[in-house]
């Protein structure tokens, strides 16, 4: 399998006449030449893949970014690079393999990417999938060489350089692949589910501490999110529905950076209680919450996760107060926790107990201590999930860590993650006492651990009930 396969001729297609071809190939401006500056931080990206040269020597190491998925038909998503090919490139366009070739104890990078011939080629015109004139130019060799600091070769070459290499002595003690990015790469390359799952652990694990770079981007994207925020707010009491105040906030994001970091919860009354409410199709009523959990995505790809629950008419009845002030106080304990040698479940442990003994005095727990065990777990029906994960240029980040370094491991100052403890009564809970039931309160907020605790990047988003109440009359 050819990894630039020929595109197939559509039903609505055109055949052009080879002289239309030759009439379009004729009198066209030369490129001037001029090749791109380095992209923002190439030193980091370079010093990344020296990292990760160290981890795996004498062998040869293959990233590809992915290709362009089928939407319907013969139309396509908007591309997104593999989070793993951005980090160690900084590049973001579709169909590119980062290849590290073991040398002189270490690694050689090359990067092959699609050449760009300019108009010197009909499939400028012709090729309505990658054409120039249908879909803007592509990088090229020499211009991905200067952006990305890196060797270029044609991707035309990758099938000869695969079948020669991943066999041959360029790798004296094999081959990894970053797996199920790539369906035509994953085709070229013999399985070897072990090993190429250990590399992904790797990439991830080296992607938990953040360098001052990727904070900076970070907190760029929430200060776009606040700023989203508050275009949802100023359109909530004209918004007729959810899906009115989810188009308000990508346009934000469309405006501040690539795109929404996933997709975006925008959930009044009782779809709160619905932790994942991506539907975003019931309407606003005066005298609920609205819960928004959203992120703005930055052009660098790091995105912010944020959840405010916002009383619609400006302000919270007694009931939503008593449930939201029990939230943001657990959610306050739980980012006293956050910090060098605690490990990560720390922050749970204490939201958890401070929402079970809340229950407890609300009525809906008998006894706190008994549902805090772990044979009971009662508390669970209410709180629904645990309140962290970690963040960075993923919504849920280094996914593929192992959990001895993640979910049981220590924190680490660098690491970036969610703070984020929630409360949800079901409208069909018969434990819950009617003044409560279609409540759901969620407060995140995206910390960074520090040397001696932690700092909260959104923490000048107004989260007190006196504060949000202000929020409410932004004009």
């Amino acid at each position: 399998m050819s990894f630039l396969q020929p595109k197939t001729k559509a039903a609505h297609d055109t055949v052009n006449p080879p002289k239309l071809l030759d009439y379009m190939l004729k009198n066209w401006k030369p490129a001037d030449g001029k090749l791109p500056k380095p992209v923002k931080n190439v030193a980091s990206f370079a010093a990344r893949r020296a990292a990760l040269s160290k981890l795996f020597p004498g062998e040869l190491l293959l990233i590809p970014t992915g290709n362009m998925k089928v939407r319907a038909n013969d139309t396509f998503y908007s591309f997104r690079p593999s989070s793993d090919f951005y980090y160690l490139t900084g590049n973001v366009e579709p169909d590119c393999v980062l290849a590290m070739l073991p040398k002189n104890g270490g690694h050689e990078a090359v990067l092959f990417v699609e050449p760009n011939p300019g108009k010197t080629d009909a499939t400028f015109y012709t090729d309505r999938n990658k054409g120039e004139l249908w879909e803007g130019a592509r990088m090229g060799l020499k211009e991905s060489a200067a952006r990305f600091g890196i060797e270029t070769k044609s991707l035309h070459e990758l099938n000869e350089f695969v079948s020669s290499s991943l066999l041959g002595a360029k790798s004296q003690k094999g081959f990894r692949l970053l797996r199920n990015i790539s369906a035509i790469l994953d085709s070229l390359a013999p399985a070897q589910a072990a090993k190429d799952q250990e590399f992904a652990m790797h990439l991830s694990e080296m992607r938990l501490l953040k360098g001052k770079e990727e904070i900076a981007e970070l907190s760029a994207a929430i200060n776009a999110t606040k700023k989203g925020f508050e275009d949802v707010i100023r359109r909530i009491k004209k918004a007729k529905n959810e899906r009115e105040l989810e188009g308000v906030f990508f346009t934000r994001a469309r405006i501040e950076g690539n795109d929404v970091g996933y997709g975006t919860i925008v959930a009044s009354g009782h779809h709160a209680c619905t932790l994942h409410w991506k539907k975003n199709d019931g309407p606003l009523r005066k005298g609920d919450l609205l819960l928004l959990d959203a992120g703005v995505e930055g052009n660098s790809l790091y995105t912010a996760d944020i959840t405010r629950t916002l009383p619609i008419n400006g302000k919270f009845s007694p009931a939503q107060k008593e449930i939201y002030s029990l939230v943001l106080a657990a959610q306050k304990a739980a980012i006293k926790e956050v910090k060098p040698g605690n490990d990560f479940m720390a922050p749970n442990r204490v939201a958890m107990k401070v929402l079970a003994e809340g229950l407890e005095e609300l009525g809906l727990l008998e006894s706190a201590v008994e549902a805090l065990k772990d044979e009971n777990q009662f508390y669970k029906r209410y709180t629904l999930h645990n309140v962290s994960h970690m963040l960075g240029l993923d919504v849920h980040d280094c996914a593929q860590a192992r959990q001895e370094s993640y979910k049981y491991g220590q924190f680490k100052a660098g690491m970036v993650l969610t703070v984020e403890p929630g409360l949800y009564f079901q409208m069909d809970d018969l434990t819950v006492p009617a003044k409560y039931r279609g409540i759901g309160v969620r407060i995140e907020d995206d910390v960074v651990v520090t040397e001696k605790g932690c700092k909260n990047l959104s923490g000048h988003i107004p989260k007190e009930v006196k504060e949000v109440e202000a929020w409410m009359k932004l004009k």
